[in-house]
């Protein structure tokens, strides 16, 4: 009781709210509407607005300024305690008007306002029909208002029956168009007739519709069948029963049902079918949708809605058609081969029922008799065979019903004969994700060609054969083909087109792919080798992922290092398995930078990383092969005069050792010894001082004998102005004293003799006397000195062993000189050899007829 109390309270509370609001909008004046607050579209209507006693401007009445707005919008004004304005052209629906006060040096004041109703009346409802849900369900209605008024509208439903039954209903909502009477229609009287008719009022008019007349059968819709299912005897599709439960007087029923991934119906109708039908054209191992509407008479009345679906499957079947087989072979070694067989999965309407495993048999030819026969779950097969002999493989699918006809296929070479192989094969995007594929017959046999199957699978830098592989078959009166299954976008894929005759192959390859952009990166240099003549860039390939697409090239850039030039390049046509290439365009000794890149038909990649290299190896051949030829050319040139040709002799007979001189002549046919007569020597030489241990190539220095021949006591004389002593004593300085150059008699044979036996002779060349340029006649003869071997004359030429007792007037000097002159001291390098003494007997007296010189030995 104490919270009814309290909701009273609240709502007399908020009713006096209310008034009060209305007393207090409205207390200072009045706004009147005339005809009505509610009009026609396109009528006028009068408003006025009067101010209530002392409601005016304090100060005076004349100042009284009254304001009309429409909305917000001031549409008319006027001084004094009234105004009044004619408004045409108002919109359907709801306009407000307010009126206000305006004083001097205050605000606006409101002081009243109105809703003006803009309609039409009410059209006449159309389409009225009523329905009885289910013999159980009540009576409902419905109609069709027509054009919206604007107005508040009411509906009134009336129904009049047999035995002057009538029953009404109304309906006040602004949008009604359905009413239901609440009351059941039995089926005592199925003939009897029932008459409705709905109305429709507002301010403006009202409006009916026509009578609508019906029968208990007429307006009586069955509910929907319930309770379905499916039978299959015998685990066989095709007996096939349908079940369900109906209303009682449900006379007529249709059923439809499809495959689930079909949008297509199959409709059956069935009269007096009491809830049972049979269906004979469903297919095996196929999932179904059923549904089923009933009907209680066959000309009147609706049908029901449709049932709830059932879903089924039906049992399976054996397989059908024949499996679509490819197979690949690849040589293990010279005598093995591994073939790789490929089937497709047979359609759902071939396989009917679950595939359990598929039966492979492989037979040779020759043999007659299965060689392997394997069970597989999988769609692909390999097995190892020998490369001799003819094979052929059968393949068939097993459900649990049987097995499909097997497919045989002959194991032959692809791509052996190359009459068949088709040519001008290209490929190229078609559509959102297809490639199409393009290739002419076979220039010499096109007549031959049975059909065309065509290959493709991705493109693995590893060349992996356990990539998925595709094909498809083509009718040999096509020369195109559009792949779309089982094709990624950007993804690069090697495709193969087969033409296949008989027994026999040929084929032609390409690359393709259905969407490509340029590379995302380059590839990585990972080695750069000098070789003998270029240099090996060896680089890791392009992730796949990465690849964007085929790849029709690779670009090797270089260029010198802080160079600001263009680089120079070179291109690659792009192979699977190559990852190297030489450069023999390199300059030695300096630094280049290189780096790569890809290219597909979209464009090129950036460039990968870059790597700095400079070669150590020799400049190129080529860069001495020109100058060497020219500086060839030049020196057989300046050979070939005649000129150069002796000075070239000179200087090769003074270089040429003392060893390799040509031979000796005899002293008898010299010069000297035709020109003076041979004389007895007035003083003998002792041979015995010429006996030397003659130095070695490791000892240069000569060694003076002492030695002399019996008591004969030679006299030498030291020549004047001769260079020849500056040159004994540039040798370590050693200069021989004329106390050493006269010994006695009776002096000693020197220890260091050896028998004449055992020894050989030094080469005994005569010690020629020398004069100064300013020695005369009367002049005593200088001492004679003893010459080291290398520094005496070596001309073909020599002095008789008297020369020295001739008369001075008798041997000019410049005869002599004259004799001299073709003499030529040797510039030799290389050492003189040791001359050894050799036994010899000529008495007391040598003289240059008696004595033969050459260049190993010593001969009288």
């Amino acid at each position: 009781m104490a919270h009814r109390g309290c909701s009273l309270a609240l709502i007399f509370i908020i009713m006096w709210l209310l008034i009060k609001a209305k007393i207090d909008e409205c207390r200072r004046g009045d706004v009147t509407v005339k005809p009505s607050h509610a009009i026609l579209l396109g009528s006028t209507v009068n408003i006025s607005c009067t101010l209530k006693p002392r409601q005016g401007c304090l100060n005076d009445s004349r100042h009284n300024k009254l304001i009309l707005y429409k909305f917000d919008r001031r549409i008319s004004f006027h001084h004094g305690h009234s105004l009044s304005s004619q408004i045409t052209g108002l919109p359907l629906g709801t306009t407000l008007f307010v009126c206000k006060l305006a004083c001097i040096n205050s605000d606006e004041i409101k002081i009243c306002g109105a809703e003006i109703l803009v309609g039409v009346a009410p059209e006449q409802p159309q389409n009225l029909s009523c329905i009885q849900k289910g013999e159980q369900g009540t009576v409902a209605c419905t109609w069709v208002r027509g054009r919206d008024t604007h107005l508040y509208t009411e509906y009134t439903l009336q129904l009049s029956g047999p035995k002057n039954l009538t029953w009404q209903k109304q309906c006040k909502d602004h949008y009604c168009d359905y009413l239901d009477f609440g009351i059941n229609l039995t089926p005592e009287s199925p003939e009897s007739n029932f008459t409705a008719k709905v109305t429709a009022v507002n301010s403006l008019g009202s409006s009916s519709s026509f009578p609508s007349t019906f029968t208990f059968l007429d307006i009586v819709r069955p509910l929907p069948p319930w309770d379905i299912r499916i039978n299959f005897q015998k685990a066989s599709v095709s007996r096939c029963t349908l079940h369900w439960r109906d209303e009682g007087l449900v006379l007529l029923n249709r059923l439809r049902y499809r495959p689930n991934n079909s949008r297509l119906w199959n409709m059956v109708n069935v009269t007096k079918a009491k809830g049972r039908h049979d269906l004979l054209d469903l297919k095996p191992f196929t999932e179904y949708e059923f549904q089923i509407s009933s009907k209680l008479h066959l000309c009147k009345g609706s049908w029901s809605d449709w049932s709830e679906s059932l879903r089924a499957q039906t049992p399976e079947e054996e397989p059908t058609g024949m499996l679509d087989v490819w197979y690949m072979k690849r040589h293990i070694d010279y005598s093995r081969q591994q073939i790789s067989l490929f089937w497709k999965n047979l359609s759902i309407s071939e396989a009917r029922g679950k595939i359990l495993h598929y039966e492979v048999t492989l037979q040779e030819l020759t043999g007659g008799k299965a060689v392997t026969q394997n069970i597989t779950g999988h769609t692909s097969w390999s097995t190892v065979i020998p490369r001799t002999g003819s094979w052929t493989v059968a393949v068939s699918a097993a459900n649990s019903k049987g097995s499909s006809l097997p497919t045989r296929i002959n194991i032959t070479n692809l791509c052996g004969a190359g009459l068949l192989a088709p040519h001008q094969v290209s490929a190229n995007s078609e559509g959102k994700d297809g490639i199409r594929v393009i290739w002419q017959p076979p220039r010499k046999a096109p007549s031959a060609v049975q059909e065309y199957v065509v290959e493709w699978r991705e493109l693995h830098p590893t060349g992996d054969t356990q990539v998925p592989l595709n094909w498809l078959r083509s009718p040999p009166y096509n020369v195109s083909a559009l792949i779309s299954e089982n094709v990624k976008p950007y993804i690069c894929y090697e495709i193969h087109v087969y033409a296949l005759s008989g027994y026999q192959g040929g084929c032609s390859s390409t690359l393709g792919n259905s969407k490509h952009e340029a590379p995302r990166s380059g590839p990585h240099i990972n080695a750069i080798t000098e070789e003998k003549e270029s240099v090996l860039i060896s680089w890791n390939s392009i992730p796949v992922q990465e690849q964007m697409g085929c790849l029709l090239q690779y670009r090797i850039y270089w260029k010198e290092r802080d160079s600001n030039s263009q680089p120079q390049f070179c291109e690659i046509p792009y192979r699977v398995s190559q990852n190297s290439h030489p450069i023999n365009s390199l300059q030695p000794r300096v630094t280049y930078v290189l780096w790569m890149t890809a290219l597909t038909a979209a464009g090129e990649s950036s460039q990968g990383n870059e790597r700095e290299i400079c070669l150590q190896g020799k400049a190129n051949w080529m860069a001495f092969v020109a100058p060497s030829i020219c500086i060839a050319v030049i020196m057989v040139g300046i050979f070939s005069t005649h000129y150069f040709q002796q000075k070239v002799f000179v200087l090769l007979e003074a270089l040429r050792p003392q060893w390799c001189s040509r031979e000796i002549p005899d002293p008898a046919n010299s010069i000297c010894t035709k020109k003076y007569p041979i004389v007895e020597e007035k003083t003998q030489l002792p041979l015995d001082r010429l006996l030397t241990d003659w130095p070695t190539p490791e000892d240069p220095e000569p060694l003076v004998i002492s030695e002399v021949l019996h008591h004969v006591t030679p006299v030498f004389r030291r020549p004047h102005g001769s260079n020849w002593l500056q040159r004994g004593k540039g040798i370590q300085g050693h200069q021989t004293s004329e106390k050493d150059m006269l010994p006695s008699a009776s002096s000693p044979p020197p220890s260091r003799a050896l028998p004449a036996e055992r020894r050989q002779l030094v080469d005994l060349y005569k010690v020629l006397e020398s004069r100064g340029p300013d020695s005369k006649p009367e002049n005593p003869a200088s001492p004679w000195t003893v010459l080291p071997a290398g520094d005496l004359p070596t001309h073909d030429g020599y002095l008789p062993s008297n020369i020295d007792d001739l008369p001075a007037h008798e041997v000019p000097l410049s005869d002599s000189l004259e004799d001299l002159e073709p003499q030529h001291i040797s510039l030799s390098v290389f050492p003189s050899s040791s001359l050894h003494p050799l036994t010899f007997s000529c008495g007391d007296k040598l003289t240059l007829d008696q004595l033969k010189m050459g260049c190993d030995s010593l001969m009288l």
